[in-house]
């Protein structure tokens, strides 16, 4: 495992962490714990020391089963990070009630890294309004907190605000070889490495886009390479050769992903790209740039539906049909894989899950489109 130093927050973590929003699940949607325990401790014993949580991950499961895996003295090696639930905090009060709720959930006394979670105008304005300021200030003198910083969903110029505003040790932003301008982007980027601050990425295969299911052109194009990597390993080497670049998160939810992405951190050139290599990027960029309809990342943030519509699979499946352009298979897929009330037809248009997309996508528009598309 290759690791960083970490310029404003000291710790040396491991180049890759571990998402914990995607681990194995049962039938009935609940977390596979043997499966994810065991996926967890290889992780541990391969050399990885970040593991990311959130409150409302697995629908609040992946706190809890983190804490417990993590018990009993598998933590002391470990840097834990979770969030704060942003968009749940009415008054004050509701800050420590959350942050101590939290610490329950993982069996501890304090967390390594906590984010203040997926900010954009709104939540973050409120947060403001409501103390966000005294209250970071006060959980890092108590000790609950070691480093306080947080992730980013909207535009690059509230990222600038916000980033501004605060004496921040660390920020998580989305960022990809795809999604290089979109949200934060390089330029949000480019600000927190200026001031120092250290950077976590999110998302570095779209949610596993990039990794799956190649369009035919794109597969050309990996094949002209002197030297062959997989999808996901030219994307997560697009991020490591940026020297700003930390800890690179990936939400991973087979034991077959796990074990790739740790040969990938393991390399010894793990951050080495030429100068033919971009070129080769850039070249599959514009491929899927040009065939992405909704720019859904699968987070599940919009989820659970009270009507019980599947957003992220709704979406899944159409962005399959447009970037591999093959309707049939799409639209078999989405009548496979959805039923009833979780295809998009199901929607009544109760708006919910737009004001949870970090997003900001148009659910309810493109669940229209989507019915257009495959059908009741």
């Amino acid at each position: 495992m290759n690791y960083k130093q970490m310029k404003k927050c000291g710790d040396k973590l491991s180049v890759l962490g571990f998402g914990c929003m995607r681990f194995p699940t049962e039938n009935n949607g609940s977390i596979d714990e043997k499966r994810s325990e065991k996926m967890i401790l290889s992780a541990i014993e391969s050399g990885i020391n970040y593991f990311d949580t959130a409150y409302p991950y697995h629908d609040g499961q992946s706190e809890p089963f983190v804490g417990k895996v993590l018990s009993g003295g598998r933590r002391k090696n470990i840097f834990l990070a979770t969030k704060l639930p942003s968009w749940a905090i009415h008054t004050r009060d509701d800050m420590d009630k959350y942050l101590n709720e939290q610490l329950k959930r993982l069996q501890t006394d304090y967390i390594d890294y906590y984010l203040i979670h997926a900010l954009n105008t709104d939540f973050w304005n409120n947060l403001v309004k409501l103390g966000i300021f005294e209250f970071m200030d006060k959980i890092k003198s108590e000790g609950k907190i070691r480093h306080i910083g947080f992730s980013f969903h909207d535009e690059q110029p509230v990222f600038n605000t916000i980033i501004e505003s605060y004496n921040w040790d660390f920020c998580q932003i989305q960022y990809n070889y795809v999604n290089e301008n979109y949200q934060a982007g390089r330029k949000g980027f480019d600000l927190a490495v200026s001031k120092g601050i250290d950077v976590i990425i999110m998302e570095p295969l779209l949610g596993g886009k990039l990794a799956e299911n190649l369009p035919d052109d794109v597969a050309a194009i990996w094949e002209e390479a002197a030297i062959k990597h997989s999808p996901a390993e030219w994307a997560l080497k697009w991020l490591w050769n940026q020297d700003g670049v930390d800890v690179v998160l990936s939400g991973m939810s087979t034991e077959t992903q796990l074990a790739q992405n740790i040969e990938f951190a393991g390399k010894k050139d793990y951050n080495v790209l030429t100068d033919k290599d971009m070129q080769l990027i850039s070249r599959v960029k514009k491929i899927y740039t040009e065939r992405i309809k909704v720019p859904c990342t699968k987070c599940r943030y919009c989820m659970p539906c009270p009507h019980g519509v599947n957003i992220p699979e709704c979406f899944s499946m159409v962005n399959s049909y447009y970037m591999f352009n093959n309707l049939d298979k799409s639209k078999g897929d989405y009548n496979f894989n959805l039923k009833g009330k979780s295809r998009a037809s199901g929607c009544v248009e109760c708006g919910e899950c737009e004001t949870k997309c970090p997003q900001n996508i148009e659910i309810i528009k493109s669940l229209k489109e989507t019915v257009e598309l495959f059908g009741e």
